[in-house]
């Protein structure tokens, strides 16, 4: 039994896929099938049983989660004191990007990293903002940049970098001058946005709090360049990032509808149980250094 071993069966119990996990381990899913195997056999228990939802934890495998991930953080914190005792800063840190993230914060932070750190090894993943926050959850991630419209989890470390405006449009000519404030006719439209999204998809739920509708369709888009194409075609009405939206007016793709009335924050995120770790420290202090 090996610590990379603990780590795939704690992502497999929290993701429930062999699928998914891979995917968040950077690992093939025979190498993830092949350490949840060699755990089993080492443990001589059963830890998984497959269902038509997925991997299923057994008994066994439930009262051994916890000391698993219990073990992972030792090793962590053994790994940090380490770092501390060999005095130059030295490790591969795991950032994650989301889409719309503010590219400019993230190379501002790689390049910092490289001047302060030369030690440190840095691995950038883009992906969704779910994608990031699953990362930080599941360990396969350390940190990262993330869209957030509404609150922060409460098991999360955040620094705020930017914020940005969404914007409801429109394709050209399909909503009427006259409609345009009328949300139980916008609400016959199709609407197009990412419903899983930390940030579209948040906002989205806020507007039909705040204007009581439900559209009747609503076309799920993860990529806000197809989200533009598909509104642009005339195929609904749905949701862009604010600078993504002036340049498609400008562009007479589309038309601006309604502005939300509340900004999507950037922030840079890590476990608040991981604050002491070496290199989230070295990662973070450029950061807050820059809001001062």
């Amino acid at each position: 039994m090996d610590i990379y071993q603990l780590k795939t069966f704690v992502a497999v119990a929290r993701e429930r896929s062999i699928t998914r996990a891979s995917e968040l381990l950077h690992l093939s899913q025979p190498a993830v099938s092949a350490h949840i195997k060699a755990l089993e056999d080492a443990l001589e228990l059963s830890l998984f049983e497959r269902t038509p939802r997925g991997m299923s934890l057994t008994g066994e495998g439930e009262r051994l989660l916890a000391k698993a991930e219990q073990t992972i953080a030792a090793h962590q914190d053994l790994m940090d004191e380490a770092r501390r005792l060999k005095g130059r800063l030295t490790g591969k840190l795991h950032l994650g990007a989301g889409s719309n993230s503010n590219d400019e914060a993230v190379g501002k932070l790689l390049t910092t990293l490289s001047e302060r750190h030369p030690g440190v090894e840095v691995v950038l993943k883009h992906g969704t903002s779910l994608e990031i926050l699953a990362g930080l959850r599941n360990g396969s991630l350390d940190a990262g940049f993330y869209n957030e419209a509404g609150e922060p989890e409460p098991e999360l470390a955040t620094i705020e970098v930017s914020e940005f405006k969404t914007w409801l449009v429109a394709p050209k000519g399909l909503v009427p001058a006259s409609k345009r404030s009328d949300w139980k006719a916008l609400a016959e439209l199709p609407w197009i946005y990412p419903t899983a999204s930390a940030c579209c998809g948040r906002t989205a739920e806020n507007l039909f709090r705040l204007h009581h509708i439900r559209p009747k369709r609503i076309i799920s888009v993860d990529r806000e360049d197809v989200t533009r194409t598909l509104i642009a075609g005339g195929t609904g009405v749905g949701l862009l990032h604010a600078d993504t939206a002036k340049e498609a007016e400008a562009r007479g793709q589309v038309e601006l509808l309604f502005e939300s009335p509340h900004p999507v924050r950037v922030l840079f995120a890590h476990l608040a149980s991981r604050a002491q770790d070496p290199l989230l420290e070295a990662a973070t202090s450029p950061l807050r250094q820059a809001k001062r």
